[in-house]
């Protein structure tokens, strides 16, 4: 699947198509919506400019969302304390303990028919309690921690990834309190958004791929995505062996740390094949994934996600967005991932199961688990104000990248999503 060039498209179809060339100049965004069958974003404004051959257009590109002294201060600020704490919000509370007695909504799972109820009532209440959750713009929050430096304190974080990351596996609940809650992250991206369709996760790091694709993947319906403005500059940030690299460095841009900039994260890759569909631009990272998954090495090659239950769960999520990719991979991704569980038949925190139900169900492979066990696996750890556990969600939990590691990033509500995309996988439409 070669991802459709739509501006070309347009200039093609008015070339040809005098009246629909009118149309397209008297009513830009409502033609493009009737057309290409999409709603483009709220309060985003699109103008069509006819040339002729006595007038020219020069369009330049939006104003820097940051001042020069701004840009000045992250570029700075990389190693600044005083700086890391602009990037900040409050002081988080200290990680809440879990027992299952607190629940008093536990209950024992058995018929197809009861476990179809209970799992849509812990959705319900999972869903109400990320609704408070979310701030009114739509921003989901995570707790960053140190784990070598536990004297350092716990804050919450707002970057856009995190909204990203949470929205995507939210977005398989047709529930309306999850729709409410996509909508509103949608807007968040939205204001978060930098020319020509990139994001940052803080202001002392340049623009990053994981970002990008994850928030582009959501906000599919702004101009600049579906036009895919921001193609150029992510296939422009490949190493020689074609593959996407995670930070996007221009020269007004931070820097970060050599060790950063030249890794190919393999969650990352995935996540970009997901977004940009099967190209040639995407050929050799397909391969690379395929390869690291075969042999095994996708274990512990990512530096973001600590456990290998990730790298499966978001090669899942592309091949169910990009459906001609990867079928050969398909029995032996289910076999890593059925090698994960335990004696038991678990595959560990409630986390992980949430992430490996999920990929099992994108790759047809859901009937190869025990439902009702992972299904209370999930119920058990939720808390009776709707909450599961904080848990490891993504971070550097070694030495092995550099003195900066061994930094944390998790909270309730990145938990939650992930455990409500597992339960709608689980109950299906039998609820």
């Amino acid at each position: 699947m070669k991802p459709k060039d739509l501006k070309r498209l347009l200039i093609d179809r008015a070339r040809d198509d005098q009246e629909f060339r009118d149309r397209l100049l008297k009513s830009p965004k409502a033609t493009i919506e009737h057309e290409l069958d999409v709603v483009l974003t709220e309060n985003h404004e699109v103008h069509i400019h006819e040339e002729s051959y006595e007038l020219t257009h020069i369009v330049l590109p939006p104003r820097d969302k940051y001042s020069k002294t701004e840009r000045e201060e992250a570029m700075r600020g990389a190693g600044s304390l005083e700086f890391l704490q602009k990037t900040l919000l409050d002081p988080a509370p200290p990680k809440r303990s879990f027992h299952k007695s607190e629940s008093k909504h536990r209950q024992r799972v058995g018929s197809q028919q009861s476990y179809a109820a209970v799992g849509r009532d812990s959705i319900r209440r999972g869903l109400e309690y990320l609704h408070d959750a979310v701030d009114s713009n739509g921003a989901w929050s995570c707790i960053r921690f140190n784990v070598a430096r536990p004297e350092v304190p716990r804050h919450y974080e707002r970057p856009p990834f995190i909204s990203a990351f949470c929205a995507l596996a939210l977005a398989c609940s047709n529930e309306e309190l999850a729709q409410s809650i996509y909508r509103r992250t949608k807007g968040y991206l939205a204001d978060t958004i930098e020319y020509p369709g990139l994001w940052r996760y803080y202001r002392h790091l340049p623009n990053d791929l994981d970002s990008t694709s994850l928030c582009s993947l959501v906000l599919d319906s702004h101009p600049w995505i579906l036009l895919r403005r921001n193609v150029p500059a992510i296939v422009g940030n490949r190493d020689e062996s074609g593959l996407y690299l995670t930070w996007i460095h221009a020269d007004n841009e931070p820097e970060v740390v050599s060790p950063f900039r030249i890794e190919a994260d393999p969650v990352v890759n995935a996540n970009l094949i997901a977004y940009l569909g099967d190209c040639a631009e995407t050929k050799k990272a397909q391969a690379w994934l395929e390869g690291t998954i075969i042999d095994g090495s996708a274990i512990g090659a990512s530096k973001w996600y600590p456990d290998p239950v990730t790298v499966y769960y978001a090669t899942s999520r592309a091949m169910i967005r990009v459906p001609t990719i990867f079928h050969q991979l398909r029995p032996i991704l289910t076999e890593r991932i059925l090698d994960l569980r335990d004696q038991s038949g678990r595959f560990g925190n409630v986390l992980q199961t949430a992430q490996a139900v999920a990929a099992l169900y994108n790759i047809g492979s859901l009937e190869q688990i025990e439902v009702s066990l992972q299904l209370e696996t999930i119920i058990d750890m939720q808390r009776d104000d709707g909450s599961w556990p904080e848990i490891l969600a993504f971070g550097d939990q070694s030495l092995n990248w550099g003195t900066f590691g061994q930094i944390g990033h998790a909270s309730e509500s990145i938990t939650g999503a992930f455990c409500i995309e597992a339960l709608e996988r689980l109950v299906g439409d039998k609820s």
